[in-house]
């Protein structure tokens, strides 16, 4: 019986580099997956998940009006061997596209795997990763740490000198240059 999983964490938890393996996994048992990637993320090529630890893979590119469900239903009645959908960056969808996550799982008998943020850097909920939160047969935290060494739960953004910045636009794509994960202490501190 095919499940809706939602991987959570804060950043630089390793959500992408599991996202790769699961579907290293599937592929190196001759099973094919169909990787989604939110085209809002332009740090590196678009069609692309791509780790902080090197390993990448294509993926389709999905924007606010992207039906995906439709994109794979119509994918699995032309490839009898797809077996997992992956979605990166899973905070970025809409409530819509996670009613099409599932779906996927409950019309079609697909797992769908989603991995992605729990919250802002102002401790606010995106919109996909709320409804996933909701939705999910599973929730599955991956876990990072703080600089104290403490479970990190909180995505602090910082400024050019490393500072943490509480106010701006809820979407602003970054990496280790852009963001730190903190345990809710030191976040609470930080501000």
């Amino acid at each position: 019986m095919a499940k809706l999983y939602f991987y959570y964490s804060a950043m630089n938890a390793g959500k992408s580099t599991v996202l790769l393996q699961s579907a290293y996994n599937y592929q190196e048992r001759g099973m094919e997956t169909l990787i989604f990637s939110p085209a809002m993320d332009s740090r590196f090529a678009g069609g692309k998940v791509h780790s902080r630890i090197g390993l990448t893979a294509d993926a389709i590119a999905f924007d606010q009006a992207f039906d995906l469900y439709q994109f794979t239903a119509n994918h699995q009645a032309a490839n009898p061997t797809l077996a997992c959908v992956l979605v990166d960056e899973a905070q970025f969808l809409k409530k819509p596209q996670v009613m099409q996550l599932t779906d996927i799982v409950d019309q079609l008998d697909l797992p769908v795997l989603a991995y992605g943020l729990r919250s802002d850097f102002r401790a606010e909920p995106f919109e996909g990763s709320q409804y996933l939160l909701i939705l999910a047969d599973n929730l599955i935290e991956l876990k990072t740490i703080c600089h104290c060494g403490k479970k990190a739960t909180m995505s602090a953004r910082i400024d050019q000198q490393g500072r943490p910045v509480k106010e701006g636009a809820q979407i602003q794509i970054g990496g280790n240059e852009s963001y730190i994960a903190m345990c809710r202490k030191h976040y609470k501190m930080s501000g």
